[in-house]
């Protein structure tokens, strides 16, 4: 079976950025808020309103009272179950970014804060966690509101009484609206915390590449070693006797004798 690059690199860990569970948690967090949305216009499609009435016909001793339509069992249970599904999403999202980063490598931690792209990095970081924050607080108080008057009249709904507290038209629909913005900002912040971690990452191989580089051509050159070894022979004539073999064939211009055999 062939090896290929991929199956060379090392696996990544779960509290990674770029692994498979942050994506999955960032895609969750997007589902959660999707899901506070819809129970949220639930809440605003079955929300308890007042009706007044007057009870004393046109005496001038008359008085108004009010009843409401429902209990506000339904609107109570959608703005609570949207309230705390936000409060998972945003817990989630962030304690696994902060220990994702906590455990990130070092180029992360030491990257130069003066460079532009570190610059970019930071205010895109800032802006996208203080919105994000912003706008959950927001949806979790308009949430509260809901909560805090839907749960007042759960008992003796129907029967009049001078004074109802209701809520106002679109409460719910803007914590909705709110839940929604939280999460989609969630999801920038953890995508800008991802690019930050690649672009380190980049740096910190360049950097290493003109470490090696800078070493290797910096280093004196060597010299080839030579070997020498021995080889053994059969036989072994010498030279002087390989000479004196060779005039004995071929006569020279200085021997004045010649053997013909």
């Amino acid at each position: 079976m062939a090896v290929t690059h991929a199956d060379l690199e090392p696996s990544r860990s779960k509290t990674d950025l770029s692994s498979k569970t942050g994506a999955f948690l960032m895609v969750l967090t997007i589902l959660l808020g999707l899901f506070c949305f819809i129970l949220c216009l639930i809440a605003e499609a079955t929300r308890s309103e007042v009706t007044w009435m007057n009870t004393g016909g046109k005496e001038k001793d008359a008085k108004s009272e009010c009843v409401y339509n429902g209990n506000g069992k339904v609107p109570l249970l959608c703005a609570a179950s949207a309230f705390v599904g936000l409060a998972i999403a945003m817990v989630m999202q962030h304690t696994y970014m902060l220990i994702a980063v906590s455990k990130s490598s070092p180029s992360l931690l030491t990257w130069d804060p003066d460079s532009p792209s570190a610059k970019s990095i930071t205010w895109q970081a800032g802006f996208f966690f203080i919105t994000t924050w912003i706008c959950f607080a927001v949806a979790e108080i308009l949430l509260l509101a809901g909560l805090s008057v839907e749960s007042g009249h759960l008992k003796n709904w129907s029967k009049p009484k001078t004074g109802c507290y209701s809520i106002r038209e679109g409460l719910f629909s803007a914590a909705g609206v709110f839940a929604l913005t939280t999460v989609f900002l969630a999801a920038g912040l953890y995508l800008t915390a991802l690019r930050a971690q690649r672009i380190a990452e980049e740096l910190a191989s360049v950097r290493r590449e003109v470490l090696e580089a800078s070493a290797f051509y910096a280093s004196p050159p060597r010299s080839p070693q030579r070997h020498i070894t021995t080889v053994a022979r059969e036989n072994p004539t010498t030279t002087e006797r390989q000479n004196e073999h060779l005039l004995s064939v071929f006569p020279t211009p200085f021997n004045k004798s010649y053997n013909f055999v």
